[in-house]
């Protein structure tokens, strides 16, 4: 009968438990020369055997299943498993008599003996697994609630196992905290990007990580984004369980947020490229180029006090001193809104500063603003006119609700129809021109459900549309101001269509209430003026009559509603 000697170590790591393969493979020799048993080959395997899986165990069964050999050697019935679904297998294999025997250090276990004890022996090595788990799981718990982080330091610092096992501290690094520390002060200047970091490391200062390599760019990213540093760490990862660690930490909690800020990390976004406001809004008006945010950043110098551009700089060009020396140098940012140049690239246009844009935009917010005074008045006048309006369509809605009566009548009659022995000519309906008529009818009932549904909900959306044209209108100016850019973009979109660029004026083609709203503004300033509060029922009352004694407001207010309803009625 020939064996297939199986060893096996938990470790996956190469430098831990090195010994224990070699001495499971001599001690099992010797044991098959004691016993004179047939070895046909050696499966050794760094892998734990908690959960199925493992890749060398799987191919030595499925050598067994095919015949090219009949027993086992081990060391201990553990080795070969310490999950259920491998254990098993194993005893399922011995049953059937594919396997003839298991041969361990101790004793042999054949088909016709009873399984009991081997899958007691199987339940025992599971069972470790399970408590080595939970007591491995509260020792490391206790740990990080004392303030020490159970995984291997990052780079600056390092593991300190001199206190014995399970008393591992993290102390500074004596060789690398110092510079560490130092790229993170570099970082938060906000004068220096990664890249421009990473290279200072690597070629001036001669950084290496523990194994004595150069750092690599996922490194540096790595280091700025690991909260470690700032005192804090999450246990497990992911877990959203955050602990104040007890080593010491390289910068304060204020200085990583700035620095997330300035990475664009997810929770702290900085302004780059897709957050600019407009973006993708606006064209060139020569070319028809998309219109991009170009931010440029400057720099003053805190002791010549010459203004230049830091992208591509470590020194001021004037006096030559060193970024990193200055003490709390000025840095000013602007956004330059430019024709992208696309489709020509000798486009003549020129760029515009996002503070001027954004004040052309106020200006025609301004032509669209109305006081709260006016938006009251105006949608009191509206709902006035709604409900006429909802007296006159009760004819319509009368005449709609004898035509759904009919065609349900129709419905009906058309079953009786089908149901009955003979139709009306004598002959029985066919199933082909039930389903046809049934269709059509169907479709028209459907139809006037929804046209009395409309009909009904009609005056209350109109006015749910037109509530929101005015409120825009009202505070539209206010919310720009104080909006992100996401929300400035969207205000801009919301007021007009093909927004147009061209010699450093924005054009745009407001939409008709707009239109309407902007003419009346510019024809009559009172719909802008503001009530003071001391006077505020008597100026109320000034400006409704003063609103409703113009012509111009009744006229811009007819046509408003006649535009929404006929985009409704569409």
């Amino acid at each position: 009968m020939r064996y297939f000697i199986y060893c096996r170590k938990s470790s996956e790591i190469e430098d831990k438990q090195v010994l224990s393969i070699e001495s499971q493979i001599n001690e099992l020799k010797r044991l098959a020369k004691r016993l004179n048993l047939e070895v046909a080959d050696i499966f050794t395997e760094s892998r734990s055997a908690k959960a199925p899986g493992r890749p060398i165990f799987n191919e030595m069964i499925k050598k067994i299943k095919q015949g090219k050999a009949e027993g086992i050697l081990c060391w201990k019935l553990d080795r070969l498993a310490r999950n259920p679904i491998d254990g098993g297998q194993i005893i399922w294999l011995l049953q059937k008599g594919v396997l003839k025997c298991i041969q361990t250090f101790d004793r042999a276990y054949y088909p016709e003996d009873n399984v009991l004890l081997m899958s007691v022996e199987f339940g025992m090595a599971n069972q470790y697994i399970l408590d080595l788990s939970k007591n491995i799981k509260r020792g490391l718990k206790a740990k990080v609630e004392k303030g020490w982080r159970p995984n291997l330091a990052p780079l600056g610092y390092l593991n300190d196992n001199t206190k014995g096992k399970g008393r591992n501290i993290i102390v500074k690094d004596p060789e690398r905290f110092e510079l560490v520390k130092r790229m993170w002060k570099l970082m938060a200047s906000g004068n220096y990007t990664p890249p421009q970091i990473l290279k200072l490391a690597n070629d001036q200062w001669g950084l290496r990580t523990r194994k004595g390599k150069r750092l690599s760019k996922s490194t540096i990213y790595r280091i700025f984004t690991n909260p470690f540093y700032a005192g804090l760490f999450e246990y497990p990862k992911g877990s959203g369980n955050w602990y104040r660690g007890r080593h010491e930490p390289m910068i304060t909690q204020e200085e990583y947020d700035r620095i997330q800020v300035l990475l664009g990390r997810k929770g702290n976004p900085r302004p780059r490229k897709n957050n600019f406001p407009f973006r993708c809004l606006i064209r060139c008006g020569e070319c028809g180029s998309t219109i991009v945010a170009d931010p440029k950043n400057q720099i003053i110098c805190s002791k010549c006090k010459h203004k230049f551009s830091f992208n591509n700089r470590n020194e001021c060009p004037k006096c030559k001193t060193p970024i990193e020396e200055m003490k709390n140098p000025t840095i000013l940012r602007y956004v330059y809104y430019r024709c992208s140049k696309r489709r020509n690239p000798n486009c003549s246009q020129k760029s515009i500063e996002l503070k001027e844009l954004e004040g052309q935009i106020k200006v025609l917010l301004s032509r669209i603003q109305i006081s709260e005074a006016f938006k009251n008045w105006a949608l009191k006048y509206l709902r006035e006119e709604v409900e006429r309006e909802k007296e006159n369509y009760k004819e319509v809605l009368a005449s709609q609700k004898r035509a759904y009566a009919n065609c349900l009548k129709k419905l009906d009659n058309l079953l009786r129809l089908k149901i009955s022995p003979l139709n009306a000519d004598g002959s029985l309906i066919s199933d082909e021109e039930y389903a046809r008529k049934k269709a059509e009818l169907m479709r028209e009932k459907a139809r006037l459900e929804e046209a009395m549904e409309k009909l009904k909900n009609q005056g209350d959306r109109w006015l749910g549309v037109v509530e929101k044209t005015f409120g825009f209108a009202c505070h539209a100016r206010h919310w720009f101001k104080n909006g992100t850019p996401e929300e400035k973009t969207q205000i801009l979109r919301s007021l007009g269509s093909n927004l147009i660029l061209k010699d450093r004026k924005l054009e745009i083609e407001l939409k008709k209430p707009f239109r309407w709203i902007a003419k009346v503004s510019s024809g009559c300033p009172e719909v802008k003026e503001v009530i003071e509060p001391k006077k505020s029922q008597k100026n109320q009352g000034d400006l409704e009559r003063i609103y409703a004694s113009s012509p111009m407001l009744s006229r811009a207010l007819h046509e408003i509603r006649t535009w929404k309803f006929e985009k409704l009625r569409g």
